[in-house]
């Protein structure tokens, strides 16, 4: 925020009423007036008349029927207006950036191009030995865990084909059948996190993946964790795979998803 911004002099009524506006948006249901003001910290007749404005700007509505206020007409294009102009992968690169500090393990941020998931940043932890990722690549859906989340997540029609020709090239020596593909990526959305001991790297290499999703509930990003079998912990119980799980969630809900 520029320092003309912060001297300059707001409109403290717009801001109390944004503030009403607040309450219903976390509220994630229709409330009544005594609920808001409570929640808003002020006398019902205050609040009342905040309502009563909200409600002629097409922000807010109130049922007849129950006298209970909601989210109004004008509130659903505002929001996927802004969640439109959200730029995922900058979101995401700043997502990486702070899981590889938390956990000081490699981080990738990746998306779906034409021919499958892509590389698109990833950031080195604070260690001599590391795994090289290499940005702009595209991986296995089969033998990494970026592949399986967009493999389980992404349209069964537009994975289909990607994972027939890996599984007729052998690119995975797990895989015979897409009944076995299949039985794998159940497990993958039952998770909500996929997990690969043997990826398209090495041998040595751990892949952890969680999915991110946009307002339309459909995956749009892959955030994932690659370590060294021996010196990483990435199992169920382990802080890389709770911090992980965190940003993508975290990531997730910036891009208005309600999952």
């Amino acid at each position: 925020m520029s320092d003309r911004l912060k001297d300059s002099h707001g409109v403290q009524s717009l801001e109390i009423g944004i503030g009403v506006l607040k309450v219903l948006v976390e509220s994630g249901s229709a409330m009544m007036l005594k609920e808001i003001a409570v929640a808003a910290d002020m006398p019902p007749s205050k609040a009342h008349r905040y309502l009563v404005s909200l409600v002629r700007s097409g922000l807010v509505e109130q049922d007849r029927e129950n006298s209970k206020y909601d989210l109004g007409p004008l509130a659903i294009p505002l929001g996927l207006a802004a969640v439109d102009r959200l730029d995922r992968v900058k979101l995401g690169l700043k997502s990486i950036a702070e899981l590889r500090d938390l956990t000081n393990e490699t981080t990738a941020l990746s998306v779906w191009g034409g021919f499958g998931p892509v590389m698109v940043r990833w950031e080195r932890p604070h260690r001599p030995i590391t795994v090289n990722v290499v940005t702009g690549n595209t991986v296995s859906l089969l033998a990494t865990s970026t592949g399986r989340l967009f493999a389980a997540w992404m349209p069964a029609d537009t994975v289909r084909p990607h994972i027939e020709r890996e599984l007729s090239q052998g690119r995975s020596t797990e895989f015979k059948t897409l009944e076995q593909v299949e039985s794998v990526l159940q497990e993958v959305r039952t998770n909500g996190y996929s997990f690969v001991r043997d990826s398209d790297y090495s041998s040595q290499v751990l892949g952890l993946a969680a999915p991110v999703f946009n307002f339309k509930n459909n995956i749009t990003m892959a955030v994932s964790i690659v370590g060294v079998e021996g010196m990483s912990d990435l199992g169920p119980q382990s802080l890389a795979l709770t911090e992980l799980r965190r940003t993508a969630a975290a990531l997730s809900r910036r891009l208005g998803s309600t999952r």
